[in-house]
């Protein structure tokens, strides 16, 4: 009976984890002014007469492009990655010149003019209140056999290797695998896993891979953690995001689990393992970005030794805090302990929504328990699930 009660539990809770993902998502309003500010800047700086812009073409890269974003714990604006690629601009040239041209274009209108803001290897177009774009300047890659690309190097007039379109690609083929889950099946009082059927995921027609909630729910760990830390120490989004893609293909790819919050649980347990250490004495940590040679993640890590502990320090504590989810009984008490890992606010509103859904599915009589996404109101048998009789809360059924 404790086996029962823990997996619906871990049912319960990943349900929960995903309505948190869904409040920690950007609205779909924030996305369009986003895109058509961007896709505007492109067309004007495409427009340009500078030889050097001609057939510019500017893409969302980083969370953005990757759809793991997260709404910042602050009021202030979230952030947008875009890269500005020069088709025509000669690996030869100094990237300062490009980026220099970029800047007067943007100058030339009197708005951006007005947004602009000079960082050391892009600039930054500033909606107060809102949202931020970054544009990185980039060319293509001669030495790059996946097509990956040259974008200035931090304070420097040389060229380094990304390839940030690679990078979307390979992350949403790890997204696309799927989690290999024990069939089970909820009786009227009890969950039975029954250990002799194995069945993938089912597809999602309205979530986000699980992937992508897994780097949500860890970003949004992180930045609760480190809101009463030195945020200056906080593990940056790209490693994160890196290592929960190696843990997660080679998750599911060697392990049957019990539901999608043991998937979840290894996956980030695992993440660490997928760090390629050892370089060099002088490059201890390497994070390599598979998608192209010489670009190391965790480069800052090696000048300074408080990064690497800062990780693992968080790392530990985000385990944690998800294995003691597991062992939570009541709604009040998962709350607080969400809470206290995800902030107070997407909590509430996920919360809220959970238990709304649940008490209209109940009354109509719809309430059921898929086997493998905990408490839904869809139809019981179109997933396997056993309906829960509606409850009128005077002690009868």
């Amino acid at each position: 009976m404790y086996h029962d009660r823990n997996m619906l539990a871990r049912f319960q809770v990943f349900t929960l984890l995903e309505r948190i993902c869904q409040e920690l998502d950007l609205t779909e309003t924030q996305h369009e002014q986003a895109k058509k500010s961007y896709e505007a800047v492109g067309e004007w700086l495409a427009a340009a007469s500078d030889p050097l812009l001609v057939g510019m073409a500017i893409r969302p890269q980083g969370s953005m492009a990757l759809r793991t974003a997260v709404k910042p714990i602050s009021e202030c604006e979230h952030d947008v990655d875009l890269i500005s690629f020069a088709p025509r601009y000669s690996v030869a040239a100094p990237p300062g010149i490009l980026k220099q041209a970029i800047g007067a274009r943007l100058k030339d209108n009197g708005t951006y003019a007005r947004l602009l803001e000079e960082k050391p290897r892009c600039w930054r177009l500033n909606y107060a209140g809102e949202f931020h774009l970054d544009i990185t300047p980039s060319i293509r890659n001669p030495d790059c056999v996946n097509g990956g690309e040259l974008v200035p190097e931090k304070g420097k007039s040389a060229w380094k290797a990304t390839n940030p379109e690679g990078y979307r690609k390979l992350f949403e083929r790890r997204g696309a695998l799927q989690p290999r889950l024990r069939l089970t099946e909820l009786a009227k009082d009890s969950v039975r896993a029954r250990a002799d059927s194995v069945a993938p995921l089912p597809e999602r027609s309205v979530f986000k891979s699980v992937l992508c909630r897994i780097v949500q729910i860890c970003k949004r760990h992180r930045d609760v953690y480190f809101s009463e830390r030195d945020s200056s120490l906080a593990p940056i989004s790209v490693i994160i995001t890196t290592l929960l893609s190696r843990s997660y293909e080679a998750c599911v790819k060697d392990t049957i689990y019990d539901s999608e919050f043991d998937v979840l649980l290894d996956v980030i347990t695992r993440m660490r393992d997928h760090i390629n250490q050892f370089g060099s004495p002088e490059r201890p940590w390497i994070i390599t970005n598979e998608t192209t040679k010489g670009e190391n993640f965790a480069e800052k890590w090696s000048a300074n030794p408080a990064l690497p502990v800062a990780f693992f320090e968080w790392h530990k504590r985000a385990v944690a805090d998800i294995v003691s989810l597991k062992a939570v009984e009541g709604l009040d008490r998962i709350q607080e302990s969400l809470t206290r890992s995800f902030g107070s606010r997407p909590v509430k509103k996920a919360m809220d929504a959970f238990t709304q859904d649940v008490s209209k599915a109940r009354n109509a009589g719809v309430l059921s328990v898929a086997p493998v996404a905990g408490l839904t109101s869809n139809t019981a048998a179109a997933h396997g699930g056993t309906s829960v009789k509606k409850n009128t809360f005077y002690g009868g059924r």
